[in-house]
Order: C-alpha cells, then structure tokens, then sequence
C-alpha cells in the first residue's frame, strides 16, 4: 500500500490526465453477484433522458452481413465548450441505460467544458437487435463487438458535430469512462482504439476475466470483519443443515419458495449479504445479525427479516432473477438484463463465485459444477466461458495500455478482477473507507456537483 492521503489528489491526478492527454492533440485524434454487477447505485436525477437513435452495425467482424440495428444514446451539451471542448463519451454497461446520471462525471464535465455522450451497449435496454433472446440471436453479444459499437459510434458522432459546426476533419478530444464491466471497456477501448480517445478512466473496471472467483468470498469475509464473518458463516452452516431437513418451509421463510434449485437459493442468500459490502452499507446487515447473536436469537430468522426488508424491500432485488426458469425467458424485455449478463458470463469472464476450499462465508454448494450447470441448462450445450481467450485478447491485469486510471474501493469483492498495482502510464487508486464500494468514485464520493473536492475520502497510490 502506498501513503495515505486524501481523495483530492486522486482528483487531481484524473484531472492532470486530462491536461496531459490533451496537450498536444488539440485537433489531433483524442462495471454480480448475479445481476449485482450492473446495479448500480443511481442519482437522484439525470443530466438528461432524451433518446437519441443510431444506426449501429450487427456483425462488425462480417464483410458480408451488412444488417444493423437502433441503437440508444444521449447527449449533454450544456456545459460544452463548442470550439475545442472534449468529449467524455461515458460507456453504459450490462443494464438498461435510461440516461446521463448527474454523477461526478457532470462535476468533471463542467470543470473542462465537456460534452457528454453516452451509448447504450447492445442488446440491453431498448437497442436490442432483436425480437427474441435465443442463444443462436445472443452470438452477436460479446465485449468486442460492444467496442467496434463504440468505435463507429465515436466516428460518426464527430463527424456530425462537425457537419452541425460546420467545419471539416476537425478531432475534439475524446476521454471515456465506465464503472465495472464498463469500467473495463473503458480500459480495453483505449487499449484496442488508442487513437480514438486520448485518455481512459476504469472505476471498478473488471478487466481480468477468472474462471473460479474464489477471492470475492475472501473480500466479503475481509470486509465484514472477524465477528461479522464469523455469524455469517454460522448462518450459513444453519442453512445448509436446514435445507437438507426442511427445504420447503425454508425457502418459503426467506420468500423464495419459487427458486426450486438449491443452487439458486444459496446463491440468492449469498448475494444478499455480499450486496452491502459491494455496495458501501455494511452496517444495514453486519449491525443487526451481530445484534441477534448476541441476544441469542434466532440467526436463520433475523437474517431471513434482513433479507426481505432489505435485500428485497430497501434495495428491490426480485427472487424471479436468482430462477433459472427466469434466465431461460427469450422475450426481449427493456428492464431485464439478467439472461444477456449470464450469457456473457457463460461465454467470456465467468467470474464464477465459487465458494473457497476452506473459510467460506458462503454455502460451500455454490461450486463450479453449478455455474456449468446454470450455463447448459440456460443457454445449450455448448456454451463455455472462453476465460483464457478473453485475457489473452485483452491482457488481463496486464494490459498493455496507456493514459489509463485505475481506481477501486476497499471493500469491493470485484476489486480482485482488476488492475490494483501501477505501472508506467497506468495508475491505480484504491479508495480506503469502511464504506468504500463499487465504484466509489463516480458515484458516491465526492458527489457535491458544487465542489470538485467533493466529500472526504482516503486514496491509496499502489
């Protein structure tokens, strides 16, 4: 770990990029559990929801399949210098994207005079290329064709706002941020595309695809803390002993009587407690299991209140997305992104999240042969996650990259599938609190839009 400081240099470092980036190419070319991954924590409003529809290629890597499909972006012109202002082009990830969230992106594009865009990635929301999710129509959903849709989206946005400026050849400078998955194709889109952008920011960016994640269950025992940890694993030790008993008043006492797969009840009680953590509110679940075991009462109950009022009430997580009767539903459906994830999922990065030899926290049940199982069941035979193909491509936390930030929250379990140590033009930060989660940095702290300052957080340089 490096020094301590506080969040302001992390601040000033994404802002030295921007000046380093753009000097010199002033008219030159310039991211679940389950589903947890793409549930991000949103703004109280947007900077704009206005739709905007392009015309977006099917089949990059196809000279003769020329079909193509709407695809959804939006605009934020307010704060944009017209002349030579850049471009922060902001990269939605596995999830419907209804808008510009007023994030800290809006804070950073008002300090440069930036315009922001946003593109919506393929099959999720409403830019689905078409009318039914089956596995033969998923073969189009992959990171790599999401970055050619970027590259043209790039290209053809320039060249409309030259036409709408009335100028010809001219290059704003373009800079691209995301958050976990789309904080790594943030990353890969300098990588592949350096030209096109100058410079990238990965919050969370999960650029190492591992086949069995053991280490998110490591992070969540290691946020959780030693007595946090220990009831934990006393619930679900109580669990496992229950489900082989009495399964069904079991199921029906966390709410989830419809999940009739095991597997996918354990996993949902699993998500339920690591969400917390991934997402910076420890104490909504560490404060009152510790409480209960203290008082002696019933473990499996209390957690079974935590995880209705909680999980499913405060945070809205529908049992229906843990069934794989659910994943296996082709119809295209705006709000539903979980059979488009798991597809990518079982095809690309796996990020199984298996439960550790020794040491769980949650049911050693959750193992690779259910993830594999999910997979065929779902989607065919067939389908396996190319692991070593996607960090091959893409380098993995090796990537061979430039003008790109890392940056990471403490507590997060994803933060073990990204780039956590510098390295010459690639710097990473994490971003050390008791609540520092998923993206930490876009979207919570700071999140003052009146203070680049924002709110007090500590950074480490590694």
């Amino acid at each position: 770990m490096g020094t301590m400081r506080l969040l302001k240099p992390l601040v000033v470092s994404v802002s030295s990029l921007f000046f380093v980036a753009l000097s010199g190419f002033a008219h030159g070319f310039v991211m679940t559990p389950r589903s947890l991954i793409n549930r991000l924590s949103q703004s109280s409003y947007y900077l704009t929801t206005k739709e905007l529809w392009f015309d977006q290629t099917l089949d990059h890597y196809s000279p003769y399949d020329h079909r193509q499909f709407k695809q959804r972006y939006y605009e934020f012109l307010d704060y944009f210098q017209v002349t030579d202002g850049p471009i922060f082009l902001k990269i939605c990830g596995e999830s419907s994207c209804n808008g510009i969230s007023n994030d800290y992106l809006g804070v950073l594009a008002k300090k440069f005079g930036a315009a922001v865009v946003s593109l919506e990635h393929r099959y999720y929301g409403k830019s689905s290329p078409f009318k039914s999710h089956t596995t033969e129509n998923l073969k189009y959903l992959s990171s790599k064709q999401a970055l050619f849709d970027l590259a043209v989206f790039r290209q053809w946005y320039q060249e409309s706002l030259n036409l709408k400026r009335n100028r010809t050849g001219a290059e704003n400078s373009w800079f691209v941020f995301g958050v976990s998955y789309s904080g790594a194709l943030s990353a890969w889109f300098r990588l592949k595309f350096p030209h096109l952008t100058c410079g990238s920011l990965a919050s969370s960016a999960v650029v190492h695809a591992v086949y069995n994640y053991t280490d998110y269950d490591k992070q969540v025992g290691e946020s959780a803390g030693p007595e946090c940890k220990a009831v934990l694993q006393e619930i679900t030790e109580l669990v496992d002993r229950s489900l082989e008993t009495n399964k069904k008043e079991l199921k029906e006492q966390f709410g989830a009587a419809e999940l009739e797969i095991d597997g996918d009840f354990l996993y949902f009680l699993a998500d339920a407690a690591v969400v917390v953590f991934q997402y910076g509110h420890p104490d909504a679940l560490c404060t009152p299991l510790v409480e209960a075991k203290k008082a002696g009462v019933d473990l499996v109950a209390a957690y079974a209140k935590y995880v209705k009022e909680y999980f499913v009430g405060t945070f809205c997580v529908s049992v229906e997305t843990y069934n794989q009767k659910h994943l296996k539903n082709t119809a295209v459906k705006e709000g539903s992104s979980d059979r488009l994830w798991w597809f990518q999922v079982c095809t690309e990065v796996a990020y199984f999240q298996v439960a550790p030899s020794n040491d769980t926290v949650r049911s050693s049940k959750i193992d690779t042969k259910y993830h594999l199982d999910l997979c065929k069941n779902v989607f065919g035979e067939g389908i396996y996650p190319e692991v070593d193909v996607t960090n091959i491509y893409y380098g993995g936390t090796n990537i061979a990259g430039s003008k790109i930030i890392f940056t990471n929250g403490s507590q997060d379990p994803w933060r073990h599938a990204s780039k956590q140590t510098s390295s010459p033009g690639m710097p990473s930060y994490i971003i050390t609190c008791h609540n520092c989660g998923h993206g930490i940095d876009m979207r919570e702290c700071p999140q003052s839009v009146s203070s680049i300052e924002g709110k007090n957080c500590i950074a480490n340089g590694i």
